[in-house]
C-alpha cells in the first residue's frame, strides 16, 4: 500500500471535524505558548550564573553581602599568589524618578572592572570620557534605551541606601559580546561615591560592598579562594570567596520557591495538553469504530491501524507546537518590554523551543497509544455494527 495513501487518510480524518480540530490545535498552541514563557522565565533567572567566567572569583564580608570590607583588603587580595587584577564595587539602589524605574547601579573602580569585564564592549572615545569624568556614568544600550538617554544627559538618582541627591553624566553606552549579556547595569566612579561620604559620612568611606578578583588560571580558584580567606581569618571583617557563578546562584537559591512554582506550573502545562489530545483522539476513536473495523475486514491489520490513529494524533500535537514556538518569540519580546529591565536577558532558547516541541510531539504519541486499544480490542462485527 503506497505511503500516499496513509498521508492521505490522515489528512481527510483530520477534516471530519475541523472544528474540532482547530480547538484542540488552538489549545495545544495556548499551552505551548505558556510553556515557552515559563520556561524562558527560569532560563533568565539562571542567565546572571550562566554569563558567568570560570577566572573570576568574588570576596565578600562573610557574614553577610550587606556588610562591607574595609579598601584596604585590595593590596593584600593582589599579592595572592594566582591573582591577575582586582577590581571592586559597590550596590548603589538609586531611584530613577520614581521606584518602578529599577535598574542595576554599581559604583566601581571603572579601569580594572572594565578590565575583568571584556563583555561589556564600549567604544573607545566613550570610555576615555568615562573614565576622565569623576562624575561620569556608563549604561547598557537596553537600559538607555529604555530611558532614551543620549550621551552627556544628566541622570539623577535618589538615594536609598547612601540617601541624598545624586546627577551623573552619561559618557559611554556599552553594548553586550553576546545575547546573554546584560545590558541593563549602570555604572559611576567609586571615588566620587567615596569622596562625597568622607564629607558626610565618614564612618561609611573607605568600603567597597566586593572585591571582583580575576585569576590566571580557573582551575586554581578554590586554592585562590582559600588562601584569600585564610589572609583576613580573626580579622574584624573575615571574607568568604567563592567563583562568580556560585555567587550568582546564591542570589538564585533566595527565591528558589519561586522557581519551584514556575517549573511545577510548565510541568502541568503538559499535562493540560495531554488531556486535551487525549479527549480529542478518544472521541476519534470512538466515532470511526465502522471505519476502523471495515479497514480491518480488508486486510489493515492492528499495527496499520494504530499508525493512521498515531500519525493523526502526531499532526495535531506537532501543528499546535510548531505554532506555540512561533508565537512564544514575538510574544518573549511583548514580555520582555513591558518587564523593562526586571529581567535583563528574556529570549526564547534554541533549547526551550526544541523542548516545546519534543514535549508536543511525545504528548502525541501518548495521546495516541492510549487511544489505540479501543480501534483494534472492538471486534470486527461490533464494530460494524457502530455498537459499542
Amino acid at each position: 500500500m503506497p505511503r500516499i495513501f496513509y498521508f492521505r487518510l490522515i489528512l481527510r480524518n483530520l477534516g471530519r471535524h475541523p472544528l474540532r480540530t482547530a480547538l484542540t490545535v488552538a489549545g495545544i498552541v495556548v499551552a505551548v505558548l505558556a510553556f515557552g514563557i515559563l520556561r524562558t522565565v527560569v532560563d533568565t533567572w539562571y542567565a546572571g550564573a550562566e554569563a558567568t567566567s570560570a577566572k573570576r572569583l568574588i570576596t565578600r564580608n562573610a557574614v553577610s553581602l550587606t556588610f562591607p570590607l574595609p579598601i584596604s583588603y585590595l593590596g593584600r587580595i593582589r599579592r595572592t599568589r594566582g591573582v591577575e587584577t582586582v577590581s571592586y564595587a559597590n550596590w548603589f539602589a538609586g531611584v530613577y524618578i520614581n521606584e518602578k524605574n529599577f535598574f542595576p547601579q554599581f559604583a566601581v573602580d571603572a579601569r580594572d572592572y572594565l578590565t575583568l569585564y571584556p563583555e561589556f564592549i564600549v567604544p573607545p572615545e566613550q570610555l576615555k570620557d568615562f573614565l576622565h569624568d569623576r562624575k561620569g556614568a556608563l549604561a547598557g544600550e537596553r537600559v538607555a534605551a529604555q530611558y532614551g538617554w543620549k550621551l552627556g544627559d544628566v541622570i539623577p538618582l535618589r538615594g536609598t541606601i547612601y540617601p541624598g541627591q545624586w546627577s551623573f553624566v552619561l559618557r559611554g553606552i556599552y553594548r553586550g559580546r553576546d545575547p546573554k549579556t546584560d545590558e541593563t547595569n549602570f555604572f559611576f566612579h567609586w571615588d566620587y561615591l567615596n569622596e562625597t561620604l568622607k564629607q558626610g559620612a565618614q564612618a561609611r568611606a573607605d568600603h567597597t560592598g566586593i572585591f571582583i578578583v580575576g585569576i590566571e588560571r580557573a582551575g586554581d580558584a578554590a586554592r585562590v579562594s582559600r588562601d584569600i580567606d585564610r589572609v583576613f581569618e580573626n580579622s574584624l571583617a573575615e571574607t568568604l570567596t567563592e567563583t562568580e557563578q556560585a555567587f550568582q546562584l546564591g542570589f538564585v537559591a533566595m527565591t528558589e520557591a519561586i522557581l519551584i512554582v514556575v517549573q511545577s506550573v510548565s510541568a502541568l502545562v503538559i499535562g493540560i495538553i495531554l488531556a486535551v489530545l487525549c479527549n480529542t483522539m478518544a472521541m476519534s476513536v470512538r466515532e470511526r469504530r465502522r471505519d476502523h473495523a471495515t479497514l480491518r475486514v480488508l486486510g489493515f491489520g492492528p499495527v496499520r491501524i494504530v499508525g493512521l490513529i498515531l500519525g493523526e494524533s502526531l499532526a495535531i500535537a506537532l501543528l499546535g507546537g510548531v505554532l506555540g514556538v512561533l508565537l512564544a518569540y514575538p510574544a518573549a519580546a511583548v514580555f520582555a518590554a513591558e518587564v523593562g529591565t526586571l529581567f535583563p536577558v528574556f529570549e526564547v532558547s534554541d533549547e526551550t523551543a526544541g523542548l516545546a516541541i519534543g514535549c508536543a510531539a511525545a504528548v502525541g504519541v501518548l495521546a495516541a497509544l492510549l487511544a489505540a486499544p479501543q480501534a483494534v480490542r472492538v471486534p470486527i462485527v461490533v464494530g460494524l455494527r457502530g455498537m459499542g
